[in-house]
């Protein structure tokens, strides 16, 4: 057990293959939902969503918790080469990743469900009543996703990689300017722990709230 626990391949791939068996026997065994019903493709694309979610919102929470306010306690010899060679690509490389992933399994669950238009127009578009509250809500929530989602690939992750030189790609970038990259991808990265407060109350509240 310990050398199957020691490698996180492994764990991982294990802990999916088993989470799709419970998904699979629950929904088509028990429920008796075929895997062509839309409410098998719902409860899957749920948890896939919740799941990447979990892994981007915990990353921006680890950067602006943990190792924001952190940092600068270790040691700037010891900084820079644990930090920002080691630990801070590999965390943003998850971060941008399950930013991506949990961007694309909401609009496929909204597709799924048919509100996908209707909470992008925040109701506009809702029939028979115009501009409801759950769609509003569940929009709201989706369009402050899309704005985080935005920050992260095109303002935090292109500055961290000039702050940082990972992947070497701007090795020629003076200390003036990888001070100002790292500012601008810290202001955000804060701007996006901000909003995802309000975000997650709009994305749990539209069911919660309006059934």
């Amino acid at each position: 057990m310990a050398s199957f626990l020691s490698n996180l391949k492994y764990v991982a791939w294990t802990a999916l293959a088993v989470a799709a068996l419970f998904l699979i026997y629950f929904a088509v065994v028990e429920a008796r939902i075929p895997f062509d019903d839309s409410r098998f493709w719902e409860a899957a694309l749920r948890w896939g969503h919740v799941l990447v979610g979990i892994m981007w919102i915990g990353h921006l929470y680890y950067f602006n918790f943990t190792q924001i306010p952190n940092a600068p306690k270790i040691p700037e010899e010891h900084r820079g080469p644990s930090i920002g060679k080691v630990i801070a690509p590999a965390a943003l490389y998850w971060f941008r990743w399950g930013a991506m992933l949990t961007l694309i399994t909401g609009l496929l669950l909204a597709w799924n469900q048919n509100y996908l238009i209707e909470a992008l127009s925040l109701g506009a578009l809702d029939q028979p009543s115009f501009a409801a509250p759950k769609t509003i809500l569940i929009g709201i929530g989706m369009w402050l996703a899309i704005i985080m989602w935005f920050n992260v690939w095109f303002i935090i992750w292109p500055n961290q990689q000039k702050a940082l030189n990972i992947a070497n790609a701007y090795p020629d970038l003076d200390a003036a300017a990888k001070a100002s990259a790292a500012k601008t991808a810290m202001l955000f990265s804060r701007t996006n722990t901000f909003l995802s407060a309000p975000m997650l109350v709009a994305m749990t509240g539209a069911s919660t709230l309006f059934g």
